[in-house]
């Protein structure tokens, strides 16, 4: 994992000094960069956001140049290639934007619970298309697993192995899978995603002792109503042998940015196989005859649930069950 890149400063002039590093906080337009020299508080240049942008021109995660003035503060003059991005479809604007959640992602943690909240697969599904569509390996953390039989858990949750995604099942309460996500994380640039009520800060406060994180604080303000404005701190915890975590606010919809219907299929990793062997080339999975998806759903070499999950996803209203 590369975070920030290691160069030193440069002058260039008595005005301020360039320098490089990592954004690590944002929060109302105010960006904090990590550098070698510190913490840096900036803001986005004016030349950066004259127009009116298509998405993001910054996120957490994102390598940075930014030049530092006299007084300490920074403007952010230039933002590195990014190796990967998190984001979806801005809802609330009558034009297309691309919100970004995470920039240069190398791991994606979806916690879910095995109850208390009941388990959502279809809104697992949903997190698992935003990772595959992102070309982010994602690692399923069933919390909670202190308060149901193995054997029941597996049930929900063991055909995503099958699929070939790690599962850690885990509990704060017992240590249960804490050691197997430190291991997983370990160097790496990790976001935590997951609905509310599924134990995100116990878990992470297990994992990071040190943190110490209030209980229900994570991803405040998201699903509470759709098109609500709410002011969201995005920030990256360091992990003490290396590496960050961020807690992602949440993915509401499948409202993705810059993908086709005709694609959903790609991003379900037992279906993507099968779409070569269909009858037709423009074939939905749902009604075409000659289907190799639709005979694998019938034979259950295709989980009915995640078969059910892809006609939804493709087909149903992507306002419905859509709020995390």
């Amino acid at each position: 994992m590369s975070l920030g890149v290691s160069l030193p400063l440069l002058s260039v002039g008595s005005q301020s000094e360039y320098t490089v590093g990592f954004v690590i906080r944002s929060q109302a337009g105010y960006l904090t960069v990590r550098t070698e020299k510190g913490d840096i508080q900036t803001r986005l240049r004016g030349r950066l956001r004259q127009g009116r942008a298509e998405g993001d021109l910054v996120a957490v995660g994102d390598n940075v140049r930014i030049a530092v003035h006299t007084d300490g503060s920074g403007s952010i003059e230039e933002v590195f290639p990014r190796k990967s991005v998190l984001s979806r479809q801005l809802s609330g604007v009558s034009y297309n934007y691309q919100q970004i959640i995470l920039a240069n992602a190398d791991l994606a943690l979806l916690v879910f619970a095995c109850t208390q909240p009941e388990p959502s697969l279809r809104m697992l599904d949903r997190f698992l298309v935003v990772t595959e569509r992102a070309h982010i390996p994602a690692v399923i953390v069933v919390n909670k697993v202190d308060l149901m039989p193995l054997e029941q858990v597996d049930k929900l949750f063991g055909m995503y192995r099958s699929i070939g995604y790690d599962v850690i099942y885990a509990s704060a309460v017992t240590g249960q899978g804490v050691e197997a996500l430190r291991e997983c994380i370990q160097g790496k640039l990790s976001t935590l995603a997951g609905p509310s009520g599924v134990g995100k800060s116990s878990l992470l406060n297990s994992v990071i002792p040190d943190l110490n994180l209030e209980v229900g604080t994570l991803s405040e303000g998201v699903g509470r109503g759709k098109g609500r404005h709410t002011t969201q701190v995005r920030q990256l915890y360091p992990l003490p042998g290396g590496g960050y975590i961020a807690d992602v606010p949440g993915l509401r919809t499948l409202a993705l940015w810059d993908i086709q219907d005709e694609e959903l299929d790609a991003y379900f990793k037992e279906i993507a196989p099968l779409v070569a062997e269909c009858q037709f080339n423009d074939c939905s999975h749902s009604h075409e005859p000659g289907c190799a998806v639709r005979k694998a759903a019938k034979s259950g070499q295709i989980d009915p649930r995640r078969y059910e999950s892809y006609l939804r996803l493709r087909f149903g209203d992507p306002q419905e069950d859509d709020v995390i």
